[in-house]
């Protein structure tokens, strides 16, 4: 997760068409830079281009439909044809039945335990403040990578609001500076 030194993921008035909200862009601008055609690029070289090549090679995603549905469902595709698992309560206001590779589950233990075995020996990218914090009041939710941006957006959504108010240990693993100010922190949840 992209977030701002003051926790937020997402700027203030997201929703369709404005999926990380005002002023949410910067938060990936580590990650996509503005191509001289004007088109969106992925960073690919340096200590960013390296967090993100590994972000990408996971072998499934897990989102939410909040997550999911602003971002169009990806296409049906969110990087290199993994499957797709999209926590619903309710029916989705998107239609996925087109697209194979997304599966629709109601609880979140269970779109993890898909996932993970849908990976294989690779990673899960869980997508979404709401399905990070429904994973780690699971307990199914083993890592957190944060990617921490130099500015303070002062609201929007935030990451960890909502958890319950029992501690969660974590045990930091890697901390890497890269480009542009962001700090790269991998944690192993400590359950």
């Amino acid at each position: 997760m992209s977030m701002s030194l003051d926790g937020f993921i997402a700027g203030p008035n997201a929703g369709p068409g404005n999926g990380l909200g005002d002023g949410g862009q910067r938060l990936h601008d580590w990650a996509l830079t503005r191509a001289d055609s004007g088109e969106m690029e992925v960073v690919r070289t340096g200590v960013n281009g390296q967090v993100f090549a590994e972000l990408m090679s996971t072998g499934a995603v897990v989102a939410g439909r909040g997550t999911f549905e602003p971002a169009g469902g990806w296409g049906g595709d969110h990087h290199d044809s993994v499957p797709i698992f999209i926590l619903y309560r309710q029916e989705p206001g998107i239609d996925i039945s087109r697209w194979p590779l997304v599966t629709r589950v109601n609880d979140v233990t269970t779109a993890m335990t898909q996932a993970k075995e849908a990976a294989g020996d690779g990673n899960v990218l869980v997508h979404g403040a709401g399905i990070a914090r429904l994973a780690l009041a699971s307990g199914v939710l083993d890592e957190l990578e944060l990617h921490v941006i130099p500015v303070l957006l002062g609201q929007g959504r935030r990451l960890f609001d909502g958890l319950a108010p029992e501690q969660i240990e974590l045990q930091r693993t890697r901390i890497v500076e890269g480009e542009a100010g962001v700090t790269h922190m991998h944690y192993r949840v400590q359950y």
